[in-house]
């Protein structure tokens, strides 16, 4: 089965990486491990890569990037995701490239400017291992806060092949999308409250425990921007900003 459309990656972009390291290693429990030749760092649960860590290039310096999570989406061919990004109203905010080993990815917008990143892996003989469903450390949720729910929908649909699968009704904040891929239900969008200034994903990032995890949050110099929240299913959310300032959410049970 193809992977086109499935969530691979997850990747922070912050000033201080040292700091970011100690943040989410007491927040999430990751480890971080460098990377040869230095400058990205691989986020570990377990033993088990979930994501990368990286200072701002002098590029996204210039174009002033601030903190952030990108999210990675595989696909069969970047280019020609790419191309159809164009084709579909989005932005290539930065053309196809190869990374030695790791794939060919780029960086792209939707019609209304969430950013996140495309990658068509590189072939491996030995898949890489991935965590037991629900385990800590690995991301639990999707979201987007759209520019606007129906046409973003659409340009996802489109170029991931992703569908609806329910709609929430919130009230005058609208409708809470639940979206599935290959893998089922994986994530929701709603069209951005006033009070979010730009569309923007976000990533939920699971917990053992969200009550210690949200007193972890506070301890390490976090905000705790919302929650915590019970949503179905049982979980509990937290939405926060990190130290420097990148936005991020954690999802769990409570503790019995």
């Amino acid at each position: 089965m193809s992977d086109h459309g499935r969530f691979i990656w997850y990747e922070l972009t912050v000033p201080d990486v040292a700091r970011a390291k100690a943040f989410y290693g007491d927040v999430v429990g990751w480890t971080a491990e460098d990377m040869p030749g230095g400058g990205y760092s691989v986020w570990q649960a377990d033993g088990v890569g979930v994501g990368g860590l990286m200072a701002p290039t002098e590029e996204m310096k210039a174009a002033g990037v601030p903190p952030n999570w990108l999210g990675y989406v595989a696909v069969d061919d970047a280019d020609a995701a790419a191309a159809r990004t164009a084709a579909l109203g989005g932005k290539v905010e930065r053309a196809p490239q190869d990374i030695p080993g790791v794939g060919r990815f780029a960086i792209i917008s939707d019609p209304h400017g969430a950013v996140m990143a495309i990658m068509t892996p590189a072939p491996m003989d030995t898949p890489p291992q991935g965590l037991p469903a629900g385990a800590a450390g690995q991301a639990g949720w999707r979201e987007l806060y759209a520019g606007d729910l129906e046409a973003d929908f659409a340009f996802y649909a489109a170029l991931f092949g992703w569908r609806k699968d329910s709609d929430m009704d919130m009230g005058a904040m609208g409708a809470y999308r639940l979206f599935a891929n290959q893998d089922g239900q994986v994530g929701g969008m709603m069209t951005r409250p006033p009070e979010v200034p730009v569309p923007y994903w976000l990533y939920y990032f699971r917990v053992d425990d969200i009550d210690a995890a949200t007193g972890r949050v506070k301890a390490a110099g976090g905000q705790v921007l919302n929650g915590p929240m019970e949503v179905p299913g049982g979980d509990w959310i937290i939405q926060g900003q990190d130290p420097q300032g990148a936005l991020f959410a954690l999802v769990g049970r409570k503790a019995t």
